[in-house]
């Protein structure tokens, strides 16, 4: 079993949070689960996690608060909300009290892992550039959050999938250079295998319809070959 650090849960519901720990700890995480909001941020100082992941929607005291007190001293642990709310309003005001991320309510865990390992792994998004970028860069029209995995534009927040942001940050790095399928396959998937090969054409099409609005920012496909951002 791998170590993938330790996660601070809060999560008030206790089946949920037993089922969420059981399944993180298969996969390497050590979790710290607490039910009581009002405990979060003793806990936080006391354990020192490597991510945190925060129901918004907490009896005693409002997720939001919490991730915005943590983020007064510490601005580097990743916070990952889970909420059963996702307007654009809701949204902001997440990421405004310093999360990261977030999943909607109901749920799946495996998506759940992904996410959380992207955040705390998130150099690896980064590695084929040799000096990193600012974390917010403009897409055209687009404002994109490789961190928070958004895109803005029109006061318009789009927030795309884990895979989705891996995708668009390695065609970003490469942009205006024909980048090979396969180079695609192994920075995301690990892998080049057919069933990786189709997610990553599923993907690029979801990334096409983000980008519809503004037609200067084209995917451009050459085909048996790779990709192209043109931006």
């Amino acid at each position: 079993m791998s170590n993938n650090g330790k996660v601070l849960l809060v999560e008030d519901e206790a089946a949920l949070g037993q089922i969420i720990s059981d399944v993180l700890m298969i996969k390497g995480f050590k979790v710290i689960h607490i039910t009581d909001g009002a405990l979060a941020y003793s806990t936080y100082l006391k354990e020192k996690p490597q991510i945190i992941v925060l129901d918004v929607m907490l009896p005693a005291v409002n997720g939001l608060d919490i991730a915005g007190r943590i983020r007064q001293e510490d601005k580097q642990t990743p916070i990952l909300f889970l909420t059963a709310r996702s307007t654009t309003e809701d949204l902001i005001k997440g990421f405004t009290a310093g999360g990261n991320d977030y999943i909607k309510k109901p749920f799946d865990l495996e998506e759940l892992a992904i996410r959380m390992e992207v955040l705390m792994n998130r150099n690896r998004l980064l590695a084929v550039t040799e000096h990193r970028a600012e974390d917010r860069v403009a897409i055209g029209i687009f404002q994109y959050d490789r961190m928070r995995h958004t895109l803005l534009y029109a006061g318009r927040l789009i927030r795309l999938s884990a895979r989705e942001s891996e995708v668009l940050t390695i065609l970003y790095q490469h942009r205006t250079r024909l980048l090979t399928r396969k180079t695609l396959l192994l920075e995301v998937w690990k892998n080049d295998d057919f069933f990786s090969s189709r997610s990553l054409d599923v993907y690029i099409s979801k990334l096409r319809r983000h980008f519809h609005p503004d037609p200067s920012v084209q995917i451009i496909n050459h085909r048996g070959f790779g990709y192209k951002l043109i931006c």
